[in-house]
């Protein structure tokens, strides 16, 4: 995949560790390399029967396809380091899509170019001459990202001997339309034209488009399709393929997924799915995804020339409503009728507010427009400046040199920067000229920068903190540590923002202590440095400044709820439920505090309805719910004619971030596709490929167990483990909510739930151990689930770090990374809100693949 569009302002120094689509590179690489690949499975969370690599970083899954008895799986890699970069391509391969063998390197970056995402065929009919009709060539189709520059072509590699060597086509590019933003080919043989298919995506234009070649390496232009449904982020890695409706050959649907970063259904990474038809040329969904809001009355629709009766403060919204673009010439969408409001007035570092005139609530809901920057309204925090309370200054970096805190490395320089250094952005929130800037050189710049010991005497320690979000704990932090006793006890990192804010420890249980302060910066990559100022003992914490892009309603002075954006520029619906203010006085409150990335806020059509309105995400079909599934693509050649799908098992929001060594990232189990009619609609539906089987161990069933209300172990504990396949059937009773808890010890659990009233399976992970390296890991996953005859079916496949849900006939999934302690592998029943009934279960032990 590649990185998010940045709208209408210069992209962060993560251009280059966005999330990369995929890059792939040629060459030979001897056999004889595969041996430094041998692993031995008992790392912490290391994946005993999901594909990850021994070692680096891996993204994207390419190059899917059946060729001699082997399914190959290449995939995004980076062959130097754990966090993404270098991309290339790496390769394994299987017999039976479960047991893995991990191959050399196929396609390495080089100087010229990296290597992103792509697909493999086989040239059976030799159109392209690579190979002979005895031994015909494998083809990959992949994208060739040009360090010079950023453009985006796509480029043919070859084997003649079944993926292990590798020939760059000496007249690559064979699609090039001039654009940085084209990539991840989808290739397959189209019979009825006798001709390859190319499916491929214009990422920021939210477009799919088709090409057709005889020989892969002239294209012709077939059609577009888009912008439609989800369109928060950039559109990659698209698929299409034909299935059968409920088992009827007689009746095909052809499928288009289109993977979305950000803006999937349970925030970043995730992949949607339309289904349809397609002639050879064109695809036509059946559901053209128009959308008609509730009707109500108009509060405000920003259709005049200025705000009317709501007034402003500060420049960010300027004297009046902005212009509705054009379709197509700008980086906003979504915007109903002629104008909206806008705080991009002249760029990100502008802030103010625009409030409505109070109003009565008479009315059960409120439907809006929102979109811009994703900086959610913190209570607590405070508008504007937000001095430090009184203390001891420990350290204000006003002074020359670092006087007598000690650094190591290169990144902290002879002493603190006056500001913002060259290459980048503007940095802002630091107090006096003087602060600590570890983007000394660029994020590639380390070291420490030690205080010298100091007795805890207040109840807080107040500091200025920026910069990148690596926490303490992960392999390259970038982050403030207190140090007692040689122990880390508090830690603060940045937000990915050069804005520096207040962070403050609680020292309670610490005084009189003797403490140090470092500041380490071990990251590389994107946003690989720290900001730090202003270090204070007090007895008052400082409270954070307000650093929000919201829309706000407040009743009675109070925020009571509260939107903001997703990162993109297009506008989508939000829908503030109003029935517990009835006869209230309101207003709304638009709010921009931010000068960083994506500091604005944008809204149109503020309606006044007795119904909510329904967001284009939520009216968008999704592969999966869950959090980390994303990149989902499928095999081409599968001697069984079954459509089988794998996906990254990853979330760009904390991708880089995950604890995991001395791999990061891992693909999902495979998974056979198929479309069902699910409650009067045609659904794509998914179960794990039937040759997991092949792992399952020793097994235990139980049947007919009431679950009271509260929680208690399966079959006494005879179910715990940490690598297993769970498959139930509950009964729905009186209980609100029921289910499994998976990985559970000591203060940990894994929630896989039913919920009663909403009709949701659902996966809680905010307790499933390590949850702490990223704010946006914790969280709760929720996909719609409709019960049969009373009865709600799971399947649950548990590994070392993550669970996959299956629920019903495989219309609801949900895939999400966890990282429990290795002790906790206990598996529970559950019921709150009354009893449940465990129709039921039968859980086996699964063994590692051992690749």
């Amino acid at each position: 995949m590649s990185r998010v569009p940045v709208r209408r302002r210069v992209p962060l120094r993560l251009a280059a560790a966005a999330a990369a689509t995929c890059a792939l590179t040629v060459t030979a690489v001897a056999p004889g390399a595969a041996a430094e690949y041998s692993r031995p499975y008992t790392e912490t969370y290391r994946p005993q029967f999901h594909f990850s690599p021994a070692k680096n970083w891996m993204n994207d899954p390419n190059g899917l396809v059946w060729f001699k008895g082997e399914y190959h799986l290449f995939y995004q890699y980076n062959p130097n380091g754990d966090t993404w970069g270098d991309m290339s391509w790496g390769h394994a391969v299987s017999k039976d899509l479960v047991h893995w063998e991990e191959l050399p390197l196929a396609l390495p970056h080089d100087d010229e170019e990296m290597v992103f995402s792509g697909s493999a065929v086989v040239d059976h009919g030799n159109t392209t001459g690579f190979g002979t009709a005895e031994n015909p060539a494998m083809v990959a189709v992949y994208t060739s990202h040009f360090k010079d520059g950023g453009k985006q072509a796509q480029s043919l590699a070859y084997s003649t001997d079944r993926g292990r060597t590798w020939t760059k086509y000496s007249g690559n590019p064979v699609l090039d339309i001039g654009s940085t933003e084209f990539r991840d080919p989808k290739v397959q043989w189209y019979a009825p034209t006798r001709s390859w298919l190319m499916t491929v995506s214009l990422s920021t234009e939210h477009k799919v488009r088709f090409y057709s070649s005889e020989d892969l390496k002239s294209w012709t232009h077939l059609s577009d399709f888009g912008p439609q449904n989800a369109v928060g982020g950039v559109w990659e890695c698209p698929d299409l393929f034909p299935l059968p409706v409920d088992g009827d050959p007689e009746r095909v649907k052809w499928v288009l997924v289109v993977n979305l970063n950000p803006g999937g259904i349970a925030g970043g990474s995730a992949a949607q799915y339309f289904v349809g038809d397609f002639d050879g040329k064109r695809f036509e969904p059946d559901d053209d995804g128009s959308y008609t809001p509730p009707a109500g009355l108009v509060v405000q629709d920003f259709e005049e020339t200025d705000y009317g009766t709501w007034r402003t403060t500060g420049t960010a919204f300027g004297d009046g409503p902005v212009p509705a673009p054009e379709p197509g010439t700008s980086g906003t969408s979504g915007v109903e009728g002629k104008g909206l409001a806008d705080s991009f007035h002249t760029g990100d570092h502008e802030t103010g507010t625009l409030t409505s005139p109070p109003f009565t609530v008479t009315s059960p809901y409120l439907n809006f427009k929102v979109g811009g920057g994703r900086h959610p309204y913190v209570p607590g925090s405070v508008r504007g400046d937000s001095p430090a309370p009184p203390g001891e200054v420990l350290a204000d970096f006003e002074q020359d040199g670092y006087g007598s805190w000690t650094a190591t490395g290169t990144a902290f320089g002879d002493g603190p920067a006056s500001g913002t250094l060259p290459g980048q952005h503007e940095v802002s929130g630091h107090e006096g000229g003087g602060l600590v800037n570890t983007f000394l050189g660029g994020d590639a710049t380390t070291g420490t920068l030690t205080s010298p010991e100091f007795t805890i005497t207040r109840k807080h320690l107040n500091l200025l903190v920026g910069g990148g979000r690596h926490p303490s704990g992960s392999e390259a932090p970038t982050a403030v540590r207190l140090v007692v006793d040689g122990r880390t006890v508090r830690s603060a990192t940045g937000t990915d923002s050069e804005e520096l804010n207040w962070v403050s420890w609680d020292l309670g249980g610490l005084a009189g202590r003797t403490a140090h302060i470092e500041v380490v910066d071990e990251n590389t990559g994107g946003w690989g440095h720290i900001l730090l100022d202003q270090v204070m003992l007090s007895d008052t914490p400082a409270r954070p400044r307000s650093t929000e892009t919201t829309v706000n309603l407040l009743v009675d002075g109070k925020v009571v709820d509260s939107a903001t954006g997703a990162d993109s520029g297009n506008l989508d619906w939000v829908s503030f439920d109003l029935r517990a203010h009835q006869g209230k006085q309101a207003v709304i409150e638009l709010v921009d505090l931010n000068r960083a990335g994506w500091g604005h806020i944008m809204a149109d059509h503020f309606v006044a309805a007795d119904q909510p309105a329904v967001p284009a995400l939520r009216r968008a079909h999704w592969v999966d719910h869950g959090k980390d599934y994303y990149a989902a693509v499928s095999w081409e050649h599968a001697p069984d004619g079954k459509r089988h799908m794998i996906g990254w098992m990853n979330n760009w929001q904390y991708g880089n971030d995950i604890p995991t060594s001395p791999w990061r990232g891992a693909q999902s189990i495979p998974r056979e596709m198929a479309l069902r009619t699910v409650n009067g609609r045609i659904r794509l539906t998914q179960r794990p490929v039937s040759t997991v089987e092949s792992l399952h161990g020793p097994s235990v069933g139980v049947r007919d167990v009431r679950i009271a209300e509260g929680s208690a172990p399966l079959a006494a504990g005879r179910a715990d483990g940490k690598a297993l396949d769970i498959r139930a059937t509950f009964t729905l009773d009186e209980a609100e909510r029921f289910g499994f808890k998976v990985r559970t010890g000591d203060g940990e659990e894994t929630v896989i739930g039913y919920d009663r009233k909403t009709q949701e399976l659902y996966v809680d992970r905010t307790r499933s151990g390590a949850v702490d390296f990223h704010g946006d890991f914790p969280g709760v996953q929720r996909a719609p689930l409709t019960p049969r005859n009373g009865k709600v079916a799971l399947r649950v496949l548990v590994d070392w770090s993550s669970v996959e849900v299956f629920g019903g006939d495989g219309e609801a999934v949900i895939t999400d990374q966890i990282f429990p302690s290795p002790d906790s592998d206990g598996v529970r029943l559950f019921a709150e809100g009354g009893s449940a009934r465990l129709d039921s279960a039968r859980v086996w032990q699964l063994r590692p693949y051992r690749g």
